[in-house]
């Protein structure tokens, strides 16, 4: 018997080991993690305190003098669309452990395709890697999630590339997918800044999850002595001595610097993204997401 390809492997270890897992804890309410929001049109009824101010139909409330919101029926299908991003930086993890981003990354897209394709939905993907590398057109059923994992595995890592413009990527997006759908976006978000407004853009369109790839190394050095270490973005090399505290107080506020940059952009972006660290659990942390999504739709309008 011929063995089995390298993206059936890949869905099914992840099928056993996080799908699985995922259908006891999450006990079929995917909607806390894919909302699906519909776009046809069913009633308006008055506020009630807990609803989403966006949907508040203000034209009526005016005439009303009494807040109303609209309600949709919600589509049967989601189309979801993921933006991933394998530009250099996502090469980055500890590859001895197999935890690269870009493994957690191929991982967690393929665990929501098929939660989702499983219900019937339609998924496609645009990657990014030095620019717009790869789009796989959306589909549904197990071979369309086959056909997403075979094109990920496929993209090259790349090596002394531009550094990474998420901007194109969203740019293409927005003009690319015209009806309403699920837009997962998967990133580090290290990069030139001005990715913000496309993707604000895209956020108002559709249904949004952002999701930061970490990788707990990139902010706190460990001491392991003499190293070379290179920058995945540009390829520009540096030896350095990690046992030097000084050092590593630099780098500690280089990444903070960093870190309080990317937080800041995806605020005047209006977007709160979830966290996806290549020390996490898959199952614990889409469990985390979920949740997180609920408490943000109940939370009180400001």
């Amino acid at each position: 018997m011929a063995s089995a390809s390298a993206p059936e492997r890949i869905l099914q270890r992840l099928d056993w080991q996080v799908v699985r897992r995922l259908d006891g804890l999450l006990q079929g309410d995917y909607r806390s993690l894919f909302h699906g929001g519909g776009l046809d049109f069913a009633a308006l009824r008055e506020y009630e305190f807990g609803d989403d101010v966006r949907a508040i139909d203000w034209n009526v409330t005016a005439r009303m003098t009494t807040p109303y919101v609209r309600e949709y029926l919600e589509d049967r299908e989601i189309t979801a669309w993921f933006l991933l991003d394998l530009s250099p930086s996502v090469d980055y993890g500890t590859v001895a452990a197999g935890r690269e981003k870009r493994t957690v990354l191929i991982d967690f897209a393929t665990t929501l395709a098929r939660l989702l394709t499983r219900r019937g939905n339609r998924v496609g993907a645009m990657v990014y890697g030095a620019d717009v590398a790869h789009i796989t057109p959306a589909g549904s059923g197990r071979i369309q999630v086959l056909r997403l994992i075979e094109d990920l595995l496929r993209q090259p890592r790349l090596e002394g590339s531009p550094v990474t413009n998420l901007g194109p990527l969203l740019e293409a997006a927005h003009r690319r997918i015209r009806r309403r759908s699920l837009i997962v976006l998967v990133s580090d978000f290290i990069g030139v800044p001005g990715w913000e407004r496309p993707l604000e853009l895209l956020n108002r369109r559709h249904e949004l999850l952002a999701v930061r790839l970490v990788d707990p190394r990139e902010v706190e050095l460990p001491d392991v002595g003499p190293v070379m270490m290179q920058d995945a973005e540009t390829g520009e090399q540096l030896y350095v001595n990690t046992a030097d505290a000084r050092f590593r107080r630099r780098f500690r506020a280089a990444a903070d610097a960093r870190e309080a940059a990317i937080a800041a952009a995806l605020r005047r972006a209006r977007v709160e993204a979830v966290t996806l660290s290549t020390d996490d659990d898959l199952v614990r942390a889409i469990v985390r997401m979920a949740s997180e999504r609920r408490a943000r739709r109940r939370r009180k309008p400001a």
